[in-house]
């Protein structure tokens, strides 16, 4: 039941989330609740929620104060900035974003490797349309998540042998949509403070809004606080230059995605035709082709686009499309509704959580005509 930060420019993945649910403050019926509802779905689904109760008891049970950890003779001075940098991100997103931080993100943990859980994400081979998992409580997802790589890399295959186009993305964080009292955590350390205020403002926002099988509509609202977040602290803070990190990774990342976005449009059409699903193969390994080579021409022309060199290394698929339109196909929409609210993120809010009550066609249709404006 969560959901994480995604983001396509870093080796993580940059922006997107999984369902780890578990904390020690939830109780033991809420953990035997999951263990039987697992059990009842069959052997493969007990052994997934296994790893992802041990996996999110683990970070739980690493957890320390960060006020003790930044008092701490012992621990390092850019570890003590950076965490004292990110309360300070807290209590903005708590007084200004008014967003309902809680406890959140007032203790630490060290969970000594990259990524907090790695999500995998599956289409069909000749379909753009992902594929869904269901959970408990938190509804349908378009990805599932594993605490180990190597637990991922083995559903992955398992997928392949299924014949999906799979893809496997590093993840950074997630929220527990308030469920819990998220930690900050180790993985946070790697980014830069442009990118730390973004991580921040975007996980506190899915506590705000979430919507029960509709990832799209729950990342999109995120990233729309986390652009609108990152401007009111970099004014609030008064380093414009801050800002300016933000918004040229934001100009590289619009002209990744418009890149992607014209070729996912072909391979749509193609998907849809009337071709033999043997021309659609061919005509889909030619579009991905050439959207390699869209890349390596837009790289020669703005060498900062090399961050997302990996992206493309890491296989060229239907399903690494799938945390693209997830994270921000809405995006727009939602800026849309904040100009439209005159900046009052209490209207906003309201705004938003009214179209979260609408049966899922209409709120799809409502966002699209804000899209469009």
């Amino acid at each position: 039941m969560g959901v994480h930060f995604f983001q396509p420019i870093q080796t993580q993945a940059n922006h997107v989330g999984m369902e780890p649910f578990m904390s020690r403050s939830i109780g033991c019926r809420v953990i035997l609740f999951f263990i039987l509802t697992a059990a009842l779905s069959g052997c493969q689904s007990a052994s997934y929620y296994a790893q992802a109760i041990l996996g999110q008891v683990q970070i739980m049970s690493a957890k320390r104060p960060v006020a003790e950890l930044i008092e701490d003779p012992a621990t390092p001075p850019a570890v003590k900035e950076k965490l004292a940098y990110m309360l300070a991100l807290r209590e903005f997103a708590r007084e200004e974003l008014l967003l309902p931080v809680g406890r959140a993100y007032q203790d630490y943990a060290d969970i000594q490797r990259p990524f907090v859980v790695w999500n995998v994400f599956a289409a069909p081979e000749l379909s753009l349309e992902p594929k869904t998992w269901c959970y408990p409580v938190v509804g349908c997802a378009s990805y599932r998540g594993y605490f180990s790589r190597g637990n991922a890399e083995d559903y992955a295959n398992t997928l392949r042998q299924e014949g999906y186009d799979v893809s496997i993305a590093g993840v950074l964080a997630y929220s527990t949509i308030g469920w819990f009292d998220d930690p900050l955590l180790s993985t946070f350390l790697q980014l830069d403070t442009p990118r730390l205020g973004a991580l921040i403002f975007h996980e506190l926002a899915h506590r705000v809004l979430y919507v029960a099988d509709d990832t799209d509509f729950n990342e999109s609202f995120a990233t729309a606080v986390e652009e609108e977040g990152m401007r009111r602290w970099a004014a609030a803070c008064q380093t414009p230059e801050i800002l300016a990190g933000h918004e040229r990774r934001q100009k590289l990342r619009d002209t990744f995605l418009s890149l992607v976005s014209r070729r996912r449009h072909e391979l749509h059409a193609i998907y849809t035709s009337d071709l033999s699903p043997e021309r659609k193969k061919v005509e889909k390994a030619a579009v991905f082709g050439a959207l390699l080579s869209d890349f390596e021409s837009e790289k020669q022309r703005n060498p900062a686009m090399a961050i997302y060199t990996e992206w493309f290394a890491s296989g060229l698929n239907n399903a690494a499309l799938v945390p693209l339109a997830a994270y921000h196909d809405l995006a727009p929409a939602f800026r849309h509704i904040l100009d439209r609210s005159d900046g009052d993120l209490a209207a906003f809010y309201e705004e938003c959580r009214r179209l979260s009550r609408l049966p899922p066609a209409e709120r799809k249709e409502r966002m699209h005509q804000a899209g469009i404006h």
